[in-house]
């Protein structure tokens, strides 16, 4: 475990009612700007409480409506826009983690002279941000409670993550009952986002790092028992209310302080993404049992193995037995117990026209990572995930 710093300044106010917190907006300016999806916060009453909220102490609102599940470099133009030319003094973002990434960029943006699609492909020129709040409504990405962000520019089949400390927000609200009228399918999609955050996480050659993992392991089990009852019982506080806090620290930076390596798998997703819009998490839910059969050698089997008997309470004593059964229970999980789609076919990819260049973008993206993929090992990968 090498040496690391770690910091969250995001102040979290967790449970039922905490949106009274908005009212602290004041501190900050008269002015906030916004920032919702397709209009689900106002049919369920979080819409109008926010604007009460706000009105009561004396900050304004602009909006940036009409956020797309994966955001948009024109939503994000939009919205500085309206930042500098309303003279608005913070950001405040009611969604999921696409809205929050949103924010963040718009953000960022209004503190920046140039197009903000550089602060993009350029993480290095964001210097400042506006100060940015969150009301949580989807678990998913952790976006609540980290300083990153994943815009897209679908006219370039583009999909990038950028991310500086001034993006972390400030606060942040996570009720889980604002959740309970998530549906399956995004219920699903939403857990399988938080465990592939701990996967990239967990599965790391860096020794040592004992307390990272057992942690990742409690994440990852919380998960596995949470989510199928959220999918039962959608009002269930109790599953909604885990799998909201379990989703925040999966991405954090606390279950991979000391221990980081590349991500590779929400690399070869952003691509799926960029070139065929579809959901995020289904796209990892696809390609994670993929990638984890195409990695497992002699060299990461204990590694499986260990994973196999700490989150699924597998037994055995021959490693690459054991971490066969890991994979396959987790490919269960993903397309049986959670009902997600089992490949690339089932949500509309249908053959390997583009393969080749996604994998040769998402290789350059994943440089570092666990076990170092070529963009061969790539085009391999969504192949075995058609």
């Amino acid at each position: 475990m090498y040496n690391f710093t770690f910091h969250i300044p995001t102040t979290i106010h967790f449970g039922k009612g905490q949106i009274s917190h908005l009212a602290e907006l004041a501190q900050y300016g008269k002015k906030a700007l916004l920032c919702y999806g397709s209009g689900s916060i106002k049919r369920n009453g979080i819409y109008d409480e926010a604007l009460r909220i706000l009105g009561q102490v004396g900050v304004k609102v602009e909006e940036l409506s009409g956020v797309e599940p994966n955001p948009r470099i024109q939503t994000v133009r939009r919205g500085v826009e309206t930042c500098k030319a309303t003279g608005v003094d913070m950001v405040l973002a009611i969604g999921g983690g696409s809205t929050i990434d949103c924010a963040k960029v718009v953000a960022a943006g209004a503190r920046y002279d140039g197009d903000p699609w550089n602060l993009v492909i350029h993480p290095e020129k964001i210097t400042a941000a506006l100060p940015i709040f969150s009301v949580l409504t989807l678990s998913a990405t952790g976006s609540e409670m980290d300083p990153f962000a994943v815009i897209s520019d679908m006219d370039k089949n583009e999909k990038w993550g950028t991310g500086a400390e001034c993006m972390k927000p400030t606060m942040s609200v996570l009720d889980p009952t604002y959740t309970f009228t998530v549906s399956c399918r995004q219920t699903a999609a939403g857990t399988a986002d938080m465990m592939s955050h701990t996967f990239e996480n967990y599965f790391t050659m860096e020794p040592g790092a004992y307390v990272q993992q057992r942690m990742a392991e409690g994440l990852l089990r919380t998960m596995i028992h949470y989510g199928p009852i959220a999918l039962e019982e959608p009002d269930n506080y109790e599953a909604r209310a885990n799998l909201m806090w379990a989703a925040s620290h999966a991405i954090n930076g606390l279950v991979n302080a000391g221990a980081a390596n590349a991500w590779c798998v929400h690399p070869m997703e952003h691509e799926l993404s960029a070139f065929y819009d579809i959901t995020h998490g289904e796209g990892l839910a696809i390609l994670t049992p993929a990638w984890m059969e195409h990695v497992l050698s002699v060299r990461t089997a204990s590694m499986f193995a260990t994973y196999g008997r700490n989150v699924w309470g597998l037994q055995g004593t021959d490693d690459m037995s054991v971490a066969r059964d890991a994979i396959a229970k987790t490919r269960e999980f993903f397309f049986v117990t959670m009902g997600m789609p089992a490949n690339l076919r089932a949500v509309g990819i249908d053959g390997e026209k583009n393969f080749r260049v996604m994998a040769e973008k998402a290789a350059a993206g994943s440089k570092g990572s666990f076990v170092p993929l070529t963009a061969d090992d790539i085009v391999e990968i969504y192949r075995a995930a058609l």
